[in-house]
């Protein structure tokens, strides 16, 4: 695999980051997550823009990345994110949804719902780990399925403190299909919606996924990703009511799980 010759020649340059890194490797990373939150396809410009780097520093990185097969040059001249990713990201998704299994299975047990954990990867959510209820009526939610998220209570809790520019940007670009009658298909009703979670706590997704199932979701505070938990069931029993007694557990599953998470990262 080629080797960086990104040592950077700046006059701000400095040959390892702040606590002993590679500074190379913290930018060509801060690169690529800029870029997903591009939604995975920019121009060097931008990136320039956005991190404050040099243009000739951000293309011998983007260089160096694009010959890993982390990136790709697409005819127009634009980067966009690479396939070598995807490999990493499934298998970092699979083991993330291992730590949270614990946590997702107190969840039922305290609430006797199907609980879930969901990340939002690029513009869409994607549900990385699930414990079943143990009623016979319960909800299940394949590992991995994607969704969008202006019609889930995750998708609510992940975006509810993004800037508002950047939740209509991103869903101009997914559209706002209506999966049942009480999704929300306008960005207005949607950044309404987000102001509730900001005010409550919590995301409601009320049979606006699928008819006759109610979602309580919350995000995972502080998380090396972003992630939310939920717990979903029938609309008969995750009612109004319910919710005052749910979501402090919820909050409290989540808090333990960000803790959980943090102590797996680097300090």
């Amino acid at each position: 695999m080629p080797t960086s010759s990104a040592s950077t020649t700046d006059a701000s340059a400095k040959p390892t980051a702040a606590g002993g890194g590679v500074q190379s490797l913290e930018r060509a990373f801060d690169l690529l997550e800029r870029m997903a939150d591009a939604g995975g396809e920019v121009g060097l410009s931008e990136l320039s823009a956005a991190s404050g780097l040099p243009l000739p520093t951000i293309h011998r990185l983007m260089r160096t990345l694009v010959a890993c097969g982390y990136v790709r040059q697409q005819p127009n001249r634009r980067y966009s994110l690479g396939p070598r990713l995807i490999r990493l990201g499934e298998s970092a998704s699979r083991l993330l949804g291992t730590w949270a299994r614990p946590y997702l299975a107190r969840l039922v047990e305290e609430t006797g719902e199907t609980a879930n954990m969901a990340l939002l990867d690029g513009d869409e959510i994607v549900y990385v780990a699930q414990v079943p209820s143990k009623h016979s009526m319960r909800m299940f939610t394949e590992v991995g399925r994607r969704v969008l998220p202006h019609s889930t209570g995750v998708g609510k809790a992940l975006l509810a403190h993004t800037p508002a520019d950047e939740v209509r940007a991103l869903l101009a670009r997914t559209g706002m299909p209506a999966a049942t009658e009480k999704t929300i298909t306008t960005p207005e009703g949607f950044l309404e919606a987000l102001e509730q979670v900001r005010k409550s706590g919590y995301a409601v997704d009320d049979n606006e996924q699928e008819v006759g199932v109610r979602c309580l979701a919350v995000s995972v505070p502080n998380s090396p990703t972003a992630a939310a938990i939920s717990i979903s069931g029938p609309a008969g029993r995750v009612t109004e009511a319910v919710a005052e007694s749910f979501v402090p557990i919820l909050q409290g599953v989540a808090a333990e799980l960000s803790v959980a998470l943090q102590s797996q990262s680097p300090a």
